[in-house]
């Protein structure tokens, strides 16, 4: 009983926090972009910077930003990437909603690609190309298929920094693995 009432407590806290937090949110500069893209996959750059994937298990994600314009590029390699602008107000939540249009499908043979990364959301460039994030590809059913070559691959936290990168060479009905630490 004890631990539930703190349990119950400590939320009430939390959430009192937060609801007295959210003015100076807005005094300070800050929105939002909520994005509503199609498919949920694509990947999300405000100003050059890699935020994440539009969704997550469907569900539209928000992104909190400096008020004033601002550039998004959607990109998933499935589609034609899409750049846009949005004007962010301090305070308030900007939405975003696009439907990707759709490349031709890639030609088999088709060679794996696995990544273990400790972030989930850490972009994957494979050759420079944003190719998704490193959780849609990390288990032994999931993995990015690529025609037979040799690939520069770069996985980059959310959170920025040098990343990993290494080269790979991808073989046909082979998984390769690129770990990053």
């Amino acid at each position: 009983m004890a631990r539930t009432l703190w349990v119950v407590n400590t939320l009430c806290c939390l959430g009192l926090l937060s609801l007295a937090s959210a003015p100076l949110a807005g005094q300070s500069g800050q929105g939002k972009l909520k994005t509503s893209v199609n498919p949920g996959r694509t990947g999300v750059f405000v100003d050059g910077k890699y935020l994440g994937p539009a969704a997550n298990f469907r569900m539209a994600r928000t992104y909190a930003l400096p008020e004033g314009e601002h550039e998004v590029r959607l990109c998933d390699p499935r589609y034609e990437d899409m750049v846009t602008k949005v004007k962010i107000e301090a305070g308030k939540t900007t939405k975003l909603s696009e439907t990707m249009k759709a490349l031709p499908p890639a030609q088999p043979p088709f060679g794996r690609l696995r990544t273990i990364a400790s972030e989930k959301y850490a972009a994957v460039y494979v050759n420079g190309r944003f190719m998704g994030h490193a959780g849609e590809f990390n288990n032994p059913v999931q993995g990015l298929l690529l025609n037979p070559g040799e690939y520069t691959v770069k996985i980059v936290p959310v959170a920025g920094g040098p990343g990993h990168e290494e080269k790979i060479k991808i073989e046909a009905d082979k998984t390769a693995i690129v770990r990053a630490s």
